[in-house]
């Protein structure tokens, strides 16, 4: 149970930071709360419930294939270890001016959708950090990946909704100085959890 609780509290950071790190999508939620209003802006945050079952499902079945191989998942994972230290620096390295979008027509959904399929960040979490992690919980209780998997995209969405609704009501809620020091707090969390990726990567490539 004990362990359980923690993928719930890893798919929750996990979420977290990714709901509210620079990228396509976050800024596609301010654009789209700024011009049109919290509507909008909820179509966004809701894109990656519709864009990202595909994903997750192609990555774990390459990843199933080779959890007989522990040279393979160790490489993985260590891959995985660097993609954590990279957005948790660049997190650390966030700057306001990284919150300035471009206003775009309608069609929220539609181009929430285009933006976070086309996007590079899905796939590459989902086959570095959260594939290994759901197959580790698989291993222990199908409950603990529920409860990763809920942790996760219940933060994912909901820090997205929970900014739209800020933003709807103070447009300048994202220059805020609080605002980034959540994020780059948020930023040495990642990189705490690449020490954890980094130590299980070595053992298991046989250098542990």
């Amino acid at each position: 149970m004990i362990e359980g609780l923690g993928f719930l509290f890893s798919g929750m950071i996990f979420g977290l930071a990714a709901g509210i790190s620079p990228g396509p999508l976050i800024a596609l939620v301010f654009s789209e709360t700024i011009k049109y209003g919290k509507k909008e802006g909820f179509k966004i945050a809701l894109a990656p419930l519709i864009t990202d079952l595909p994903i997750v499902l192609f990555v774990l079945l390459i990843l199933s294939r080779l959890t007989k191989y522990d040279l393979v998942v160790g490489i993985i994972t260590l891959f995985g270890a660097v993609y954590l230290i990279y957005l948790g620096v660049e997190n650390l390295r966030v700057k306001i001016n990284k919150f300035e979008v471009k206003l775009e027509k309608k069609g929220a959904l539609k181009r929430g959708i285009i933006a976070n399929f086309l996007s590079p960040h899905p796939y590459l979490f989902w086959l570095f950090i959260g594939g290994p992690m759901v197959l580790k919980s698989l291993n222990m209780h199908i409950f603990a990946t529920i409860l990763f998997i809920l942790g996760f995209y219940s933060l994912l969405v909901g820090s997205k909704i929970g900014i739209t609704l800020i933003l709807d009501k103070f447009k300048s809620f994202t220059k805020n100085k609080y605002y980034i020091y959540i994020i780059r707090t948020l930023g040495i969390t990642l990189i705490l959890f690449a020490l954890m990726f980094l130590k299980q990567g070595i053992k298991l490539v046989g250098l542990l």
